[in-house]
Order: structure tokens, then C-alpha cells, then sequence
């Protein structure tokens, strides 16, 4: 319980530390399949590299994924007075399967994410697909909901 109170301290003053700033490298977490940590590096103001580790639970083959994607933001799809970029991209995903076989495949990601102007953070959505090449090809389907904390 300790270990939740200061995680959730740390990450109060945080999200309470700062006026908006540029966006540059960002760490946080992603809930959905698969849940856990996420990264994002910009390369310019509309070009980014993003990772991630997850863990999923799905009965008796549990999975730690590791991906990595090439992204591009587009800020005008959606006119609005708020920062709204929708970004696609390609990348790729290693699943590690703790009693099958473990999978490597490619990675389409389509998302939106919000930037608030007054904290350097993000918050997004994305829908991936991931078109599975080892062992044997399949398609698997992903989604995340997360945020990301910018340090300068």
C-alpha cells in the first residue's frame, strides 16, 4: 500500500509541476490489451518513435508484448480549438507467450491523442492491428487507452 501512495504522490506533483511545455519524450501507462508502460520520443513536432511492455492475462498463456511503431501526427483532421492530432504508423511487436508459442509480427497504429496546453501530458486512444509473421502468420487486434508524462 506504501508503494501506491507514493507512486500516486510522485505522480500528482508531476501532472502539478509545470506550465505547457514542448513535447519531447514522454513515459507512462496504457490499460488495455495488453496493459503497462509507454514511451513516446518526438522526432519533430509531427514525427515520433513510440514503445511499450505490456503484460496480458488471457487464461493459460499469459503475454509479455514489447513493440515499437514509427508515427506521424496530423493536427488538420480535426478542427478544434484544443490540440487533437489523430497519428498513424508502422512498427512492430514481439509477444512472448509464457506456455505457447511466442509471436513477432508488424504493427499498423491508428490513434488520437490530447495534449492539454496547461500540463505536459498526453492522453490517447489507438486501435492497432498487428499482422503476426513468426511462427505462423495470423492477425491479432489491440487497443489502449493511456497517458504520458513530457519531461523536458
Amino acid at each position: 500500500m506504501k508503494k501506491i501512495n507514493l507512486v500516486f504522490l510522485i505522480s500528482l506533483f508531476l501532472l502539478s509541476s509545470g506550465a505547457a511545455q514542448q513535447r519531447e519524450f514522454g513515459l507512462g501507462i496504457i490499460i488495455g490489451s495488453p496493459s503497462g508502460f509507454s514511451g513516446k520520443y518526438f522526432l519533430n513536432t509531427t514525427e515520433a518513435i513510440d514503445f511499450g511492455m505490456g503484460y496480458a492475462f488471457s487464461g493459460k498463456n499469459n503475454t509479455t508484448n514489447f513493440h515499437a511503431d514509427y508515427l506521424i501526427h496530423n493536427s488538420n483532421v480535426i478542427k478544434t480549438e484544443y490540440q487533437l492530432p489523430l497519428y498513424y504508423g508502422i512498427g512492430g511487436r514481439m509477444k512472448i507467450r509464457h506456455n505457447a508459442a511466442s509471436r513477432i509480427g508488424v504493427r499498423g497504429v491508428l490513434g488520437i491523442t490530447y495534449y492539454p496546453t496547461q500540463i505536459p501530458i498526453d492522453i490517447f486512444f489507438e486501435v492497432v492491428p498487428v499482422f503476426n509473421i513468426i511462427p505462423s502468420t495470423e492477425l491479432d487486434m489491440e487497443a489502449g487507452l493511456g497517458f504520458r508524462y513530457y519531461f523536458k
